[in-house]
């Protein structure tokens, strides 16, 4: 079997121990392992795929504590570097009753910011089936071009490219400059996966209608468009596959996203999906993929936390047959 590779930011997640609560009234806080693109990489690894993350953390505690996160979770950290010139990023969340979240980050800069191009090795992507990206790492900063680097090695091995725009506007000195960054690097991709609270201020729209023209740029074969409890849906160029949305008692959705994409990037892996193959996916298999993934989205927020909130294949299929 090939391997998803995810590169970008991995950090620590302090998550409150109370919900309905601002920031700044939060007592206490719980430490878990987290980073969008890391995410990604522990969903692939805990369902049974090779599973390869491309990051930089601290000479500190806390990037030692991701590193044993996602060795447990059986990911391959042979590509995360570490540096003694900034500490592992850290974020400070608080929950909102529904389960959504608010961000305070500590990153000027963090660790992952400094992964040079150099640092990205050509021979990494040889067996590379699909490699993930998001935005957070696309600010100025080493980090935005060693994922061009990535990007470039692996659409040389014939890799599917998927971007999540992930957005986080605290991160970023201005919206227009977040929006530019994820329009500079959507056309890249494959697989775009937005979410409904993301669609507007990335394309202008509220509607699928009207956004996929924004979003069916340069390489983009497939946008995955979730909208939580409502459901998910996949675009190609013609065609479009809707599920409905599964009911949960909602704890935290922190990671529920990236767990979508991550278990979809699973099911084309292991179907051997090529980049070739997304347009012709037929529309009984989309449908097995999305409710797939929306199920494995809806059981993560059923938890705390990401990462520790992924089910393994066999809890995901028993969950399913529920």
């Amino acid at each position: 079997m090939k391997r998803v590779i995810s590169i970008g930011e991995a950090l620590i997640d302090f998550i409150p121990n109370q919900k309905g609560c601002e920031l700044k009234n939060v007592l206490g806080f719980e430490r878990v392992a987290g980073g969008a693109p890391a995410n990604v990489s522990a969903v692939v690894a805990k369902l049974g795929g090779k599973s390869n993350f491309i990051s930089k953390l601290g000479k500190d505690a806390f990037g030692n504590h991701i590193i044993e996160v996602l060795k447990e979770a059986n990911v391959n950290v042979d590509y995360v570097l570490r540096s003694d010139k900034a500490n592992t990023g850290l974020a400070f969340v608080s929950l909102k009753e529904d389960g959504n979240r608010d961000f305070s980050f500590y990153r000027n800069p963090s660790a992952d910011m400094l992964l040079e191009e150099s640092e990205v090795k050509k021979e990494w992507f040889e067996d590379c089936h699909s490699m993930h990206f998001c935005s957070v790492d696309l600010i100025e900063c080493p980090m935005k071009y060693a994922h061009k680097k990535a990007i470039e090695f692996a659409l040389e091995n014939k890799s599917i490219i998927s971007f999540d725009p992930n957005v986080r506007l605290p991160l970023w000195d201005s919206e227009d400059a977040c929006r530019d960054a994820i329009m500079e690097f959507l056309p890249l991709a494959h697989v775009v996966k937005i979410s409904d609270e993301e669609l507007e201020f990335v394309t202008g729209y509220d509607n699928m209608d009207e956004a996929k023209e924004v979003l069916f740029k340069g390489n983009v074969n497939m946008v995955l468009f979730t909208k939580g409890k409502d459901g998910a849906e996949a675009y190609t160029k013609d065609r479009v596959v809707k599920i409905p949305g599964n009911i949960v008692d909602v704890v935290d959705t922190t990671g529920a996203g990236d767990s979508f994409i991550g278990s979809f990037l699973f099911k084309l892996l292991e179907d051997d999906v090529n980049m070739e193959q997304l347009n012709s996916i037929s529309d009984e298999k989309l449908r097995e993929y999305l409710t797939f993934s929306n199920a494995y989205a809806a059981y993560s927020t059923t938890k705390k936390g990401a990462i520790g909130s992924y089910a393994t294949l066999d809890e995901i299929i028993k969950y399913m047959d529920k």
